[in-house]
């Protein structure tokens, strides 16, 4: 790689013979103790497996403890159940399917088939979803809701093809940010009970390979902590160290939108080390461009009821749409410009800053004039709007018709969505292309032996921010996690044999 990017260099990966009769041996050894790492590091040593857990930072959680605490699970898990929610494996299935983008079938299915088992498993670690039911429009539960709906269920054109159902579980803990703590505290304490020994302020630096080309295999890392350098040689490795967000080069290369004019969401780790890591052994990448970005207009929920137009008085996307997904749409208008128009009825009290109010126009006419807009365009637009709406009908966009409601109680307000004024905030979804089980593919389809990923370095089932729901990220890294650490633990006790 080129010295001008030093962000993306790749590390060089080091001979099978620098391990010696004295290297540490470990069966599984696990990078990053955020949630797809501690699953992975737990499942490992529950199938057998002696694992060394490594995690560069003083403490566990990772990103992982900076998010509110939603895991995207459904098929009828009890809190589904309880609140009186319909939902099965096959609605799951071909929401999942529909909603994203070149979807991985195999993966898919597997996550919906098993995640009722998973919701199971994830309160099994001492906690337990409230049983109740969020019936708003928001990005997170404002208390502890355990279930909402978190992605586009019910917008068009999915919830016509799919019976739609909330699947947006979050842990019991009020507020936006941080509720995963409690998750991470407690797979730490099953992580210590399991045996795995857990070593923070300690990173990987290269992988130990043995054999050349198709035959290479991984047997080992290096690592540093401080001043301190060695080997640790092991059967398998899992790769969990976060995306890419925090690497400006990684970022200028594959997802240039991260790094203008928004704000990042991720750790100081979040650096694509382990990406790197992977790719230093022949790793295929996979949806590296998509990031996630958005800027949350909402709550209050009344303000869904308003109109999103572009700088040309057009409107492009069905404002009831998930928050990321209406994003998306936006960083496609011209100049990255978009406008939410809600009345005076509607405006509600400002509790998402995210979306500043622009300004405020006693008459649709002047609003126009004040936005730059050609002549007759907004004007024509709220109008067809309004009329449709009356008639609780959307011929455009399909929005839902429990958002339909014409804006016609003036003074009107405008609140900018426009790229550069909004707060955006985003993080990278693409990683690793991985198997089923994690383990790690090469660009011709067969896979690194000894190598497994999972998490937010790994591409599993979240591929762009059109289809993004919240709780994926969570959801997934937890459930593959698990998945490799126990294909790892077998691939130790076949090898150990």
């Amino acid at each position: 790689m080129s010295t001008a990017a030093p962000g993306l260099a790749l590390p060089e990966p080091l001979p099978a013979d620098r391990i010696e009769e004295s290297t540490e041996q470990f069966d599984v050894v696990v990078v990053g103790f955020g949630i797809a790492g501690g699953c992975a590091a737990l499942e490992a040593a529950r199938s057998g497996a002696r694992v060394l857990l490594l995690e560069k930072a003083a403490v566990h959680g990772g990103t992982s403890s900076m998010s509110g605490g939603h895991f995207y699970l459904g098929g009828g898990t009890a809190v589904q159940t309880a609140t009186g929610h319909t939902d099965s494996v096959e609605a799951m299935y071909d929401y999942l399917m529909a909603s994203t983008k070149d979807p991985d079938a195999e993966k898919i299915r597997a996550y919906c088939e098993d995640s009722v088992a998973h919701f199971e498993w994830l309160e099994s670690l001492g906690f337990e979803f409230e049983r109740s039911y969020f019936p708003g429009k928001a990005v997170i539960q404002p208390g502890t809701e355990g279930l909402m709906f978190t992605g586009n269920e019910k917008v068009w054109p999915y919830r016509d093809e799919v019976p739609p159902a909330p699947r947006g579980h979050k842990v019991p803990v009020p507020g936006d940010t941080e509720g995963t703590r409690i998750v991470m505290d407690l797979l730490r304490t099953e992580v210590e009970k399991a045996g795995v020994e857990v070593r923070f302020e300690t990173g990987a630096t290269n992988l130990v390979v043995d054999g050349d080309g198709a035959d290479q295999r991984v047997v080992g890392l290096a690592w540093r902590s401080f001043d301190a350098t060695g080997i640790v040689a092991a059967d398998a490795v899992i790769i969990a160290a976060g995306g890419f967000v925090m690497n400006p080069d990684m970022v200028a290369r594959y997802t240039p939108a991260l790094g203008s004019k928004l704000f990042t969401l991720g750790s100081t780790y979040d650096d694509g080390l382990g990406i790197r890591l992977g790719e230093s052994v022949g790793a295929a990448l996979e949806n590296m461009e998509e990031p996630f970005i958005t800027a949350p207009f909402y709550p209050p929920s009344s303000r869904v009821k308003g109109i999103i137009v572009n700088k040309l008085g057009q409107r492009f996307v069905a404002e009831d749409s998930y928050h990321a997904r209406t994003s998306y749409h936006v960083l496609a208008q011209p100049d990255s410009v978009a406008y939410l128009i809600v009345d005076s009825e509607h405006l509600g009290e400002d509790h998402m800053p995210l979306v500043p109010l622009k300004d405020g126009f006693e008459t649709l006419e002047e609003m126009e004039a004040g936005l730059g807009m050609p002549e007759g365009a907004l004007v024509a637009t709220v109008n067809r709007y309004n009329e449709h709406a009356a008639a609780g009908e959307d011929p455009d966009f399909h929005k839902h018709p429990d958002w339909l409601t014409p804006q016609t109680a003036g003074p009107w307000a405008v609140l900018d969505l426009s790229l550069g004024v909004a707060l955006y905030a985003g993080f990278t979804i693409g990683g690793m292309a991985t198997t089923l089980d994690g383990e790690v593919r090469r660009t011709d389809g067969s896979v690194v032996p000894g190598l497994y990923a999972a998490g937010a370095c790994a591409a599993n089932i979240a591929q762009d921010g059109n289809g993004y729901c919240s709780g994926t990220q969570l959801g997934e890294g937890s459930y593959f996690g698990r998945r490799a650490g126990v294909a790892a633990a077998v691939r130790a006790g076949a090898t150990a044999g």
